[in-house]
């Protein structure tokens, strides 16, 4: 059996110990204060196009609670395009029109007319009992 050989290592003194431990627990500090302002520092909330996406999703789901609530944090959130505001303000009044807030109904659709005095409805949409007549009463008001 081959012999093990121990290389001897010369014993630090107590001070240069210390030193290196001091050492070593500023450096685990300083990595621990990193990793906290990592960890806390403030994440970048969705935009205000993918808010609208989602509450268009949640829309065609038939979620229409979120897809309201998401429409409204995107225009809070500030939708640039006309025709994203539109959008969005039209399918706010489907969901207002449908729960019977016809005033919130017929904000909703004169705000997408003063951003597109030329908005209009699909046949489908602007036939439909519940809010074909609220848009359309707004619609030709508009054209005068």
């Amino acid at each position: 059996m081959p012999t093990r050989y121990r290389i001897p290592t010369p014993e630090a003194p107590p001070f240069v110990r210390a030193l290196c431990m001091l050492a070593f627990a500023v450096l685990l500090q300083g990595c621990a204060d990193v990793s906290t302002r990592l960890v806390n520092a403030p994440r970048p909330g969705p935009t205000a196009e993918s808010l609208l996406r989602d509450g268009l999703r949640a829309y065609d789901d038939g979620r229409y609670e979120e897809a309201r609530h998401r429409l409204r944090d995107a225009l809070d959130g500030g939708l640039t395009d006309p025709h994203d505001r539109t959008s969005a303000y039209k399918h706010l009044a489907f969901i207002y029109c449908a729960n019977g807030s016809t005033a919130l109904c017929r904000d909703a659709f004169g705000r997408a007319l003063e951003i597109d005095p030329t908005f209009t409805l699909s046949p489908s949409e602007a036939g439909h009992p519940i809010w074909g007549p609220v848009f359309r009463s707004l619609k030709n008001r508009s054209d005068r």
